[in-house]
């Protein structure tokens, strides 16, 4: 059993030494941060990746720039051991209008918040069409054809009529989102494959995205009790969880993703948030993250935010970060036996997005 997963090697050290991570301490928080340009979306590829190899850990990544959707793909020059035991993975990547896996949820097994913020519908202010929302939770069953609008209609009182009408004025009953009787992400996810990616942008619009983000952290939160390991990577973080979310959504995507790191480790929900900014994540989220990795990072105001919330980063190397080459990184908390400086390894799978380069003549 591996209880060490490579990720590169040490930097400083008098002799070339490996550098690793702890799998069993991945039952903690993680923040994975770095500007642009750091390398920050390709060393978040290679832990994943050695997760993969080495553990049993199912992996649920909500990927908004399609930056994992090659995750299964092994790239050639691969040790012939290492691309067989990738390639036996069960690697699902989920992507809107997919012929094969299609990015599908139910929004009638949405619970009824995230249904009533969906048709931005406030249980105080709209308390009438609240109150026959909840009224209506047993009729969801009756639904026929997934044709909301039209069981709605089909009913009496001028309310249920104004629910079809925003449902239709929205354009939410519409999206290409919903399952609508067909399979559902959440359907994949209780199976447990190794790893499950959203590929979030891939929808027309942010609304279904965050709509997509929100069905599959809802799912698994409600099945909590059950208290299967996963590890929820959430790339791009601060676009989900931001410390002033604006829309009823957003609100929700916040709310779970904080509610999932200051209760969800007992359940074993365990959360990877990656992204450019810190300052730009919710507070209450940064802050249950018992494990950092840092890339390059130029901003003052970034590294003293890191300094106080991660106080057991040493200053000394937290101030080294705008010096950092490309794959460097500072490894701190409990995932790793001492802070340490890291260049991150190769990548074994192909990478889903890359730079666009300067067309040359």
């Amino acid at each position: 059993m591996t209880r060490e997963l490579p990720v590169g090697s040490l930097i400083g050290s008098d002799l070339p030494a490996p550098a690793h991570v702890l799998a069993p301490r991945l039952n903690r928080h993680t923040f994975w941060c770095g500007q642009s340009g750091s390398g920050k979306t390709y060393a978040l590829g290679v832990l994943l990746e050695q997760v993969l190899l080495h553990t049993r850990l199912p992996l649920v990544i909500l990927d908004p720039n399609s930056d994992f959707v090659r995750l299964g793909e092994v790239r050639q020059g691969v040790a012939a051991d290492a691309a067989a035991e990738l390639a036996s993975r069960d690697i699902r990547v989920f992507r809107p209008g997919d012929a094969v896996r299609p990015l599908h949820a139910r929004f009638l097994q949405l619970p009824l918040r995230s249904r009533a913020a969906l048709m931005q519908i406030d249980p105080l202010v709209d308390f009438d069409e609240y109150n026959t929302m909840l009224r209506f939770e047993d009729e969801m069953p009756h639904v026929k054809d997934g044709d909301l609008v039209a069981h709605l209609r089909a009913g009496e009182g001028t309310i249920r009529q104004r629910l079809a009408t925003r449902l239709e004025n929205l354009g939410v009953a519409d999206w290409d989102l919903w399952a609508w009787g067909k399979r559902s992400i959440t359907d994949d996810i209780d199976e447990r494959p190794d790893a499950a990616v959203l590929d979030l942008g891939g929808f027309s619009t942010q609304a279904e995205a965050r709509a997509a983000a929100l069905a599959a952290l809802d799912h698994l939160w409600e099945k909590r009790e059950e208290r299967i390991g996963r590890l929820i990577v959430i790339d791009e973080a601060h676009n989900l969880c931001p410390p002033d979310p604006a829309s009823p959504v957003d609100r929700l995507l916040t709310e779970r993703i904080v509610q999932i790191a200051a209760e969800g480790r007992k359940y074993g929900l365990w959360l990877l948030l990656s992204t450019q900014r810190p300052t730009k994540v919710h507070p209450n989220a940064l802050s249950q993250c018992d494990n950092l990795a840092l890339m390059r990072m130029s901003s003052p105001r970034d590294l003293d935010d890191l300094a106080e919330v991660f106080g057991y980063a040493p200053m000394s190397l937290l101030e080294r970060s705008p010096g950092f080459a490309q794959g460097q990184a500072l490894f701190a908390g409990g995932f790793v036996q001492a802070p340490a400086l890291v260049q991150m390894g190769e990548r074994l799978a192909q990478e889903g997005g890359r730079d666009v380069p300067v067309p040359l003549r």
